[in-house]
């Protein structure tokens, strides 16, 4: 019997695979003929979706090793291309992505040798979470904020709160990856089957 785990045709795998691929739209609109309004609703939409893909993964019991994969690289190719296009654009300080990114560069590192000593990923926290959920709504609100508009007046303020909580967040996050990888050095790895 299939274990349905390794399931690949459900509705939160088939979610994070059109968050994927709005990916490069996302940076053609942003970048290319600055369609910054659709470029919003593609943004708006992985947001959504993220939050959505783990409400019925859960709620329809369609939990997926493939899944499991998807989700979190959807999000921190989104949070990655987002810092490249916002920095090109002159949205965010270099310095900004600078940071973010390191975060992901570090954790990915502690990944690749936790791995090559046969452990597993990390735990998926909900501080990781709510980091990734607060830069995703504030990418969002940062597009929105850009021009004169009375939209972009109000959308200003709740957009640098949400890049600063999400940001402060993702590094917090980052310290606890940090240090479960440092704790699970110090133990007997799991046998890799």
């Amino acid at each position: 019997m299939r274990d349905p785990a390794d399931r690949l045709l459900t509705i939160p795998n088939l979610l994070s695979v059109l968050r994927l691929a709005g990916v490069p739209l996302f940076l053609y609109l942003l970048l290319g003929p600055r369609e910054d309004g659709w470029a919003l609703l593609i943004l708006m939409f992985a947001g959504f979706s993220d939050w959505l893909d783990g409400k019925l993964a859960r709620w329809l019991d369609q939990m997926s090793n493939l899944g499991a994969l998807l989700d979190p690289a959807a999000d921190r190719l989104y949070v990655f291309c987002t810092l490249l296009a916002f920095v090109i654009r002159d949205i965010v300080p270099l310095w900004v992505a600078v940071v973010l990114v390191s975060r992901e560069v570090v954790v990915g590192i502690c990944l690749l040798v936790l791995r090559s000593r046969g452990w597993g990923t990390f735990e998926v926290t909900y501080l990781g979470k709510a980091a990734t959920f607060n830069l995703l709504y504030a990418f969002p609100l940062l597009l929105l904020a850009q021009g004169d508009s009375a939209w972009a007046q109000v959308a200003l303020p709740f957009a640098y709160a949400f890049t600063a909580w999400g940001g402060a967040l993702y590094l917090w996050s980052a310290l606890l990856y940090v240090y479960q990888f440092f704790l699970a050095l110090r133990v007997t790895p799991r046998t890799v089957a």
